[in-house]
């Protein structure tokens, strides 16, 4: 992708703005339903009525009468694909065995393909799709997680925490002469990302295809698609080079890129599927929780016992599990811990990461109970929290790589003014409005995946750098660019970053929050490569200037190679390049994850734990009659590690705290238990924050470089954003109102039980 920028040296720190700005604000970023493609043609998707049972019939004749109709695909005409689970699994699947469409009568849950309509228009597909009638065989369901039986499976998924038990819990609660026990509840959600979930299967005349999709991993998708289609990979090229929002809802593939290559595959054509937005309610969700927490402390506050158990649903067909219990135990000091999961199955799809998975949930809701044990205790919930603060990760007995959170703390409480507070709840007025001040702390990972970076500098002095990443709005482009300009001391508009491309070198799907710092250490290795290879060609120019100095004795500024200890003597690149005979220079280079040393070299060291930490303030107001709140103010100070570009940095830390204040208040997928079914699958009823629901929102980055976690220093922080907000504004209503409302999301009907 090009782009063009005013000439700018840029490096790490630098508030580069976006480099993919002009062509998203003009309409120049084609998504995944925009790219053109000659011939195509249009798959509309038929959803199942029924939530469990088989298909009888499929009355197919109106349907394939309709004008413009090319094939209806379904469980009765599909090509054959195969039966192992194995050739379905992906990249971050659970255990379990994946979903398939179309493989046999059998409906698994609510809205499940079951018929895909294709036709020359999407008009004419879409009219035929409502033609398409269906019989079936119901046999009872079950999507009421807590009336399922609780179970926890032998195999966990990658990156799954079994908490650790430490002490005696129940003996420790049963001393304690100040406790808390009580339930917390998190409601289901659904992703909502702008751009809905879209695929163009291109089908090229020698069987191969170039596959446009809206993804989190164009080479996770890629795999998908050879494992169940016979393609040989070559022959398989996904792209995605932008993304209209992700937040984990495109980690796996999802099932209409399954169907458009299934259809293009059979039709020996060009297919193009788009999800509705009705239909973007029928596949993955952050599950619903209860989390069950119960707290014992002394009278001063000191913690005694912790005890933290989360249930969480899955599908009948895979193990969907978060890490939700564990974190009050990793977070605080305390002796006595009892850490405990469980699952229960029900008749939806599989559940599936969202934004912070795992961490928005434990946290947010075990942040509430400690402000209600502060409130039991009598004491500051923020003076609770530094008491019972922990120096090392506490349920496994290990030392952080780095830990800000006490100067997180302290920056956040002093920009939001946190010491005026008055501590009683339904003290604090503004005219008809009670006023609530809540606080909360965040938690989340810092995360490092393997990753392979190409470089080619070319002799006019332009620097590509390209990897298969993706960009689902974080900024992954401009923090490409930055951080290889700095590498090579050029102006930004003098490298292009390229990546969305099953095709480009290694990257693992982007979430987790690692994509930031495992890309920025894969280009510094890479231009490393080339800044040797420079000062090698450098030894060629007539006269040898820089003595064949090794590019460790260079500084590379403004496209040239200068002598440390004499900086009068310097050599353009080009001129380096034209003497050596090299119209480019490229090399691919790999970045490794591994516990590091200060220095940033990877160590066989005792292990640590790697996290980012986030203290949130907040300010609400409610109305005493009607029951509407406002969140007025919000301060969030973060630790995360050394920060690549504080504007994007800024812009990633607004959208997770904008999502937390959905989650305190709005967001809630409501199921009709009788008929298996999300019934407000639309953005009318699915409530999501809007400009009139966000006021002041004030970011701070307390300054914590970590050369332990990456070679940069750099920590991930587009989930740290959304962890803890919901419990800080949950902690502000309580103080607004004295009423404790347990259950997210906080709205009216609750304030006025």
């Amino acid at each position: 992708m090009a782009t063009m920028l005013e000439e700018t040296q840029v490096g790490i720190g630098s508030p580069l703005s976006r480099v993919d700005g002009r062509l998203k604000v003009t309409g120049g970023a084609r998504y995944a339903a925009e790219h053109p493609v000659a011939g195509l043609l249009y798959g509309v998707v038929v959803s199942s009525a029924i939530t469990k049972g088989r298909i009888t019939k499929l009355h197919l004749d109106a349907a394939r009468a309709a004008p413009g109709v090319v094939e209806i695909l379904s469980h009765r005409n599909r090509p054959h694909i195969p039966w192992f689970d194995r050739s379905y699994r992906d990249e971050v699947a659970p255990p379990g065995s994946p979903f398939r469409a179309f493989y046999d009568d059998r409906i698994l849950f609510s809205g499940q393909p079951i018929a895909l309509v294709v036709a020359e228009t999407f008009e004419d597909a879409r009219h035929a799709a409502g033609l398409v009638q269906a019989e079936y065989e119901t046999e009872p369901h079950e999507t009421f997680f807590l009336n399922s039986a609780e179970f926890q499976p032998e195999k966990t998924r990658s990156g799954f925490v079994k908490p650790k038990d430490r002490g005696d819990e129940a003996r420790a609660y049963a001393d304690a002469p100040k406790r808390i026990d009580q339930e917390y509840r998190l409601a289901t959600e659904h992703h909502n990302p702008m751009e809905m979930h879209a695929s163009t299967v291109q089908w090229h005349g020698d069987g191969s295809i170039t596959v446009y999709d809206k993804t989190q991993g164009s080479q996770n998708v890629q795999d998908y698609l050879v494992g169940i289609f016979g393609f040989a990979k070559k022959d398989v090229r996904v792209r995605n080079p932008f993304v209209g929002g992700g937040f984990g809802s495109g980690l796996r593939p999802q099932y209409q890129v399954y169907l458009a290559t299934m259809a293009a595959r059979m039709l020996k054509r060009s297919v193009r599927v788009v999800l509705t937005r009705q239909q973007m309610f029928t596949f993955t969700h952050r599950p619903e929780c209860q989390h069950s927490i119960r707290l014992g402390a002394d009278a001063a506050g000191d913690l005694q016992s912790i005890y933290s158990k989360a249930v969480t649903p899955t599908s009948r067909f895979e193990n969907y599990m978060e890490s939700i219990a564990q974190w009050g135990g990793q977070l605080y000091a305390c002796d006595n811990a009892a850490l405990h999961w469980a699952l229960t199955a029900v008749d939806t799809y599989t559940p599936g990461d969202m934004r912070a998975p795992g961490a928005a949930t434990g946290v947010t809701l075990f942040e509430m109970a400690m402000d209600e044990l502060a409130y039991e205790v009598g004491i500051d919930p923020l003076a609770l929290r530094l008491k019972n603060y922990s120096e090392k990760d506490a349920m496994n007995d290990i030392p952080y790589t780095s830990k800000a959170l006490r100067e997180a703390y302290q920056e956040g409480a002093e920009a939001f003014g946190w010491n005026a507070r008055v501590a009683a709840p339904r003290s604090m007025r503004d005219g008809q409005e009670l006023v609530g001040w809540g606080m909360a702390t965040g938690m989340w990972d810092a995360m490092f995946q393997k990753v392979s970076v190409r470089a080619r500098l070319s002799a006019n002095g332009h620097l590509e750098v390209a990897t298969a990443s993706s960009d689902i709005g974080t900024g992954t482009y401009t923090v490409m660019t930055q951080v290889a300009a700095g590498a090579l001391g050029l102006p930004a508009e003098q490298v292009t970053a390229v990546l969305g491309d099953s095709d480009l070198p290694l990257s693992p799907v982007e979430g987790g929050s690692w994509m930031a710092a495992s890309v920025s250490a894969g280009i510094e290795v890479a231009c490393a490569a080339v800044r040797v290879k420079l000062a090698k060609a450098a030894e060629k120019v007539d006269g040898n200037p820089l003595g064949g100095a090794a590019a460790d004795a260079l500084r590379f500024e403004h496209g040239r190679m200068i002598l440390a200890t004499d900086p009068s003597r310097s050599v353009s690149f080009g001129e380096a390049m034209r003497a050596a005979g090299l119209n480019e220079i490229m090399v691919e280079e790999k970045a490794a994850p591994g516990l590091r040393d200060t220095a940033g070299e990877v160590t066989g060291k005792k292990k640590k734990a790697k996290n980012t930490h986030s203290a949130i303030f907040a300010e609400v107001k409610v109305d005493e009659e009607l029951g509407v709140i406002r969140v007025t103010r919000i301060v969030c100070a973060v630790a995360a590690g050394r920060i690549i570009n504080p504007k994007t940095a800024r812009s990633q830390i607004l959208g997770g705290v904008v999502m937390g204040i959905g989650m305190a208040l709005h967001e809630e997928t409501q199921a009709d238990h009788r008929i298996g079914r999300f019934m407000n699958h639309n953005l009318a009823e699915y409530h999501i924050p809007v400009h009139a629901d966000v006021h002041d929102i004030e970011v701070i980055f307390v300054d914590e470089p970590d050369r332990e976690v990456s070679p940069q220093g750099i920590k991930g922080l587009g989930e740290i954003g959304i962890v803890g907000t919901a419990a800080a504004i949950a902690n502000a209503i309580f103080h607004a109102t004295g009423r404790r409302v347990r259950s997210l999301p906080i709205t009216i009907d609750k304030i006025q039980e």
